[in-house]
C-alpha cells in the first residue's frame, strides 16, 4: 500500500488524528524508509534493478532448459550428469551469497536455477544408465520442453522433490516457478502414462482422456495454490505461479473439450463467468483474465455460428464488443462495493487473505 503525506492531511482534517501526530507519523514513516532503501528490491515491485534481476535470470534458466543444444550431448550422459551437478553446485553458492547480503530475488532466482537444472542431471544419469537413451521422443534432453511423453514422468517428480527441498531451505516464491511449469508438463506426460490399457494411441477415446485429465489436474493444481495462499496470506506471494499454470492446464483442457451444442457452449459460457467472479473475489488476475477469454470466444463463437454468412454478423460481434466494454465500465465503477458484499460472506481466514491481497496491490 503506498502512502502518501496528503493521505495523513486528509486523515488530520477528518478529525482522525491531530496535525501534529500526522507531522510526527510522517516523519517517523520517512525515516524508517531512510534507514532501509534496499527493501523494495526485495519485493515484486517493477523497477528497473528488479527488471535486470529478472531478465538475467531468465536468460540463464533459458539457457539451461529451453535453448540447451544437441552439441551438450558430446559429452555423453555421464558429462552432462556431472556438468549439470557443477551448475547446480555453482547455482547454490550463489544463492547463499545473495542470502547473506540480504538481496532476496537474486537469492530466489539462483535457487530456481539449481531446480532447473535437476531435470538436466536427472536425464543425463538415465542414459548414462542407458534407461530410453533410444527411446522416440525422448532421445534428446530438448525434447522435455516440447515432445509429450510418459518417459519424462521420472525428471518431473525428481525436480518437484528438489523443488519442495529447495523451497524448505530458502522460502524463496520465485522457486513456485519451476516448480508450476513442472506441474504442467505433469499435466500432459502423466496422462500418456495413466491410459487405460483398451485405448488405442492417437485415437479420439485418448485425446478426450488427456483433455479430461488436463482439466482434473489443473483444477487439484488451482485448488493446492489456494491452500499455499491461505497458509501464506501473512507473508510473500507463493501461489502465483501455481495459480497461472494450474488454470493454464484447467482452462487449456476446457476450451480443447469443444462442443457444437448450444448447451456446452453455455456451459462453458458460465465457467469463464465463474473465473472473472473468483477473480475479482480473491483479487487475483490470473482468474480474471483466463476467464475474460473464455467469454469472448464463446461470444464471438456463437455470433458466428448463428449470424454466419449474414449482414448482421459484424453488426452482432460490434454489439456484444461495446457490450463488453460497457460491462468494463460498469465493473469499475461497483468492483469495490460488488466485491466486499461478496466478501462478508466468507470465513475469516479468507477475508484476512483478500485484505493482504488488496493492501499488497495498493487497493
Amino acid at each position: 500500500m503506498r502512502i502518501e503525506r496528503r493521505h495523513l492531511e486528509e486523515a488530520s482534517d477528518a478529525g482522525i488524528v491531530t496535525r501534529e501526530q500526522a507531522d510526527r507519523l510522517w516523519a517517523f514513516l520517512v525515516e524508517r524508509v531512510a534507514a532501509a532503501p534496499a527493501a523494495s528490491e526485495h519485493g515484486p515491485r517493477f523497477t528497473l534493478t528488479n527488471v535486470l534481476y529478472y531478465l538475467g535470470g531468465m536468460l540463464a534458466i533459458g539457457a539451461m532448459s529451453l535453448f540447451m543444444t544437441l552439441g551438450w550431448e558430446g559429452f555423453g550422459g555421464l558429462g552432462v550428469f556431472f556438468i549439470a551437478l557443477l551448475y547446480i553446485g555453482v547455482a547454490l553458492l550463489l544463492a547463499r551469497r545473495f542470502e547473506r547480503q540480504g538481496l532476496a530475488i537474486p537469492m530466489g532466482i539462483m535457487a530456481a536455477l539449481a531446480v532447473v537444472l535437476v531435470p538436466l542431471a536427472v536425464w543425463g544419469l538415465q542414459h548414462a544408465l542407458g534407461l530410453w537413451a533410444d527411446a522416440k521422443g525422448a532421445e534428446h534432453y530438448r525434447q522435455y520442453h516440447y515432445v509429450i511423453d510418459w518417459r519424462w514422468v521420472t525428471l518431473e517428480l525428481a525436480t518437484l522433490l528438489a523443488g519442495v527441498l529447495m523451497l524448505y531451505r530458502w522460502q524463496a516464491p520465485f522457486l513456485l516457478m519451476p516448480v508450476a511449469v513442472t506441474l504442467w508438463y505433469m499435466s500432459m506426460d502423466l496422462a500418456l502414462l495413466l491410459l487405460p490399457p483398451d485405448v488405442k494411441p492417437w485415437s479420439e477415446s485418448e485425446w478426450l482422456f488427456r483433455k479430461w485429465f488436463s482439466v482434473a489436474f489443473g483444477l487439484v493444481t488451482v485448488l493446492v495454490a489456494f491452500w499455499v495462499d491461505l497458509r501464506s496470506r501473512r507473508t510473500l506471494d507463493y501461489a502465483f505461479w501455481l495459480y497461472l499454470f494450474g488454470l493454464l492446464a484447467f482452462w487449456g483442457g476446457l476450451s480443447s473439450l469443444g462442443s457444437d451444442r448450444l448447451a456446452g457452449k453455455l456451459v462453458y459460457l458460465a465457467i469463464n463467468l465463474g473465473l472473472v467472479l473468483i477473480g475479482a473475489v480473491l483479487v487475483r488476475r490470473a482468474f480474471t483474465v483466463f476467464g475474460a477469454i473464455g467469454v469472448a470466444t464463446v461470444l464471438a463463437d456463437i455470433s458466428w455460428r448463428y449470424f454466419k454468412e449474414s449482414w448482421l454478423f459484424p453488426i452482432a460481434l460490434t454489439a456484444i464488443g461495446l457490450a463488453v466494454v460497457y460491462l468494463g465500465i460498469w465493473w469499475n465503477r461497483n468492483e469495490t462495493r460488488f466485491a466486499r458484499g461478496l466478501q462478508a460472506l466468507l470465513p475469516a481466514d479468507l477475508r484476512e487473505l483478500i485484505a493482504s491481497r488488496r493492501a499488497s496491490l495498493g487497493r
